[in-house]
């Protein structure tokens, strides 16, 4: 069977192409040099961290384990691939390119990152790389105005892209079902977590983010990666938010569940599972991401009324900055290349940044939705003991039912997040369409 994937590339390529001549033309660049990156270095060792290519480069060519290889492409000349293959009894050699995307490329085969910079062309280069490590023999340069220009476009997904993306919601939802199938068995966070990683069949090095599987209270820690090794006397809740990779494009997904005993927080669910699908709806071409944020703020304090948090309305319970401790992160962020990928601030392709709502800090995105696009809707409600303190001592503290409040700290908290892509009409949901296809 052929691979879909062959008809999408040589497009997706050509979209790249372009983009690359054009930016390259705002700073009178001759060539564009995208650098695969190397491996950092443990201090005081002599093993590196796991290696991570870099978005860039992975952008031209779906390799993700290419360290000290490059991308180079001069406006008008079929691009090149300088490919790293050492001779190394060590480690594992990455094996030769080949697959539907290589008669697009001139490549060269050499044996170390020295070899591959000798193959860089003289002139006036734009040259993407990390700062850090530094590469011997190139200096990286990062162009600002290139980087603005080629952010702002990677915001519109091409179809190759897309594919890309609804395999990784396919292996990411594979992998959901199978946590929860342990959670529940019974089973503790790392137990849980190990049979998520089986499913994907993925380590957790291959995966786009670090895993958050969280247990009962565990659930009020956003970033929460410990993993017990034990499992609670009682379960009472889990949340998971966990991707998978598909050639280095990124799913991001949450879901939380509740113990067949918690009736209440099932019910607490499933109004936040409606108010996110609602969200989901309105992704579409001409709104404004941030207002969307703010919308959420109003329908979760409607809901936080509905279960009898809250005894205020739901206006004053935003202006008074009260859901902002039971819902303090952003409505999501923008995903592709990377789980946070780039340009959510951006202003235009020249650059530019569109500020934040005020009281609202942790927005990862603000731009306008247009097709092509692809963000994360994910909507939540904690009880934070941090945060609700600070509530305590002001003057609305008489309209929160604390008893209630602290019942429901035992379960942590509740996320719901989605992928979702921007089109000309009803947005098309990645996750859930995953989820259904089973």
């Amino acid at each position: 069977m052929p691979n879909p994937l062959a008809s999408l590339y040589p497009q997706h390529l050509a979209t790249v192409r372009e983009r690359a001549d054009r930016a390259l033309a705002l700073g009178g660049f001759d060539h564009l040099l995208v650098a695969a990156g190397t491996p950092l270095r443990k201090f005081l060792d002599d093993q590196d961290y796991p290696f991570v290519v870099s978005p860039h480069f992975k952008h031209w060519v779906p390799l993700i384990d290419a360290p000290g290889s490059w991308v180079i492409h001069t406006p008008g000349n079929k691009p090149k691939l300088v490919f790293v293959q050492p001779h190394d009894y060590w480690h594992v050699v990455p094996e030769a390119p080949r697959g539907y995307w290589v008669e697009h490329f001139d490549i060269v085969i050499v044996r170390s990152f020295a070899e591959a910079v000798a193959q860089l062309p003289a002139g006036h280069c734009a040259v993407l790389a990390a700062a850090s490590p530094g590469i011997d023999g190139v200096t990286a340069n990062n162009p600002q105005l290139v980087l603005d220009y080629l952010h702002w476009h990677r915001s519109y997904k091409t179809p190759y892209e897309l594919a890309l993306m609804r395999e990784a919601s396919r292996i990411g939802t594979r992998a959901h079902r199978a946590a929860e199938a342990a959670f529940r068995a019974g089973e503790s966070e790392f137990a849980i977590h190990l049979a998520y990683l089986a499913a994907a069949r993925q380590i957790d090095a291959e995966l786009p983010y670090a895993s958050i599987v969280a247990l009962n209270e565990h659930g009020a820690v956003l970033h929460y990666t410990h993993f017990d090794r034990v499992p609670p006397a009682h379960n009472h809740s889990f949340l998971i938010d966990a991707g998978a990779s598909a050639a280095g494009y990124a799913s991001d997904i949450t879901r939380t569940y509740a113990a067949p005993q918690a009736a209440e927080f099932q019910a607490l669910i499933d109004s936040v599972d409606a108010a996110q699908q609602g969200f989901v709806a309105q992704v579409r071409p001409g709104q404004n991401y941030a207002e969307l944020h703010v919308h959420a703020h109003h329908v979760l304090a409607g809901v936080l009324r509905e279960h009898g948090f809250l005894h205020m309305s739901a206006e004053s319970a935003v202006e008074s900055g009260v859901t902002g401790a039971f819902f303090p992160h952003g409505l999501g962020h923008p995903i592709g290349l990377q789980v946070h990928d780039v340009a959510g601030f951006q202003q235009n392709e020249r650059g530019g940044t569109i500020s934040r709502p005020d009281g609202h800090p942790y927005l990862r995105m603000t731009r306008m939705l247009e097709p092509g696009m692809a963000v994360t809707i994910e909507p939540g409600l904690y009880f934070i003991e941090m945060l609700l303190a600070e509530l305590r001592d002001k003057p609305f503290a008489s309209d929160i039912d604390w008893a209630r409040v602290e019942r429901f700290r035992q379960y942590g908290g509740i996320r719901i997040e989605d992928d979702v892509v921007c089109t000309s009409g009803a947005p098309e949901n990645l996750t859930r369409d995953a989820f259904a296809a089973g």
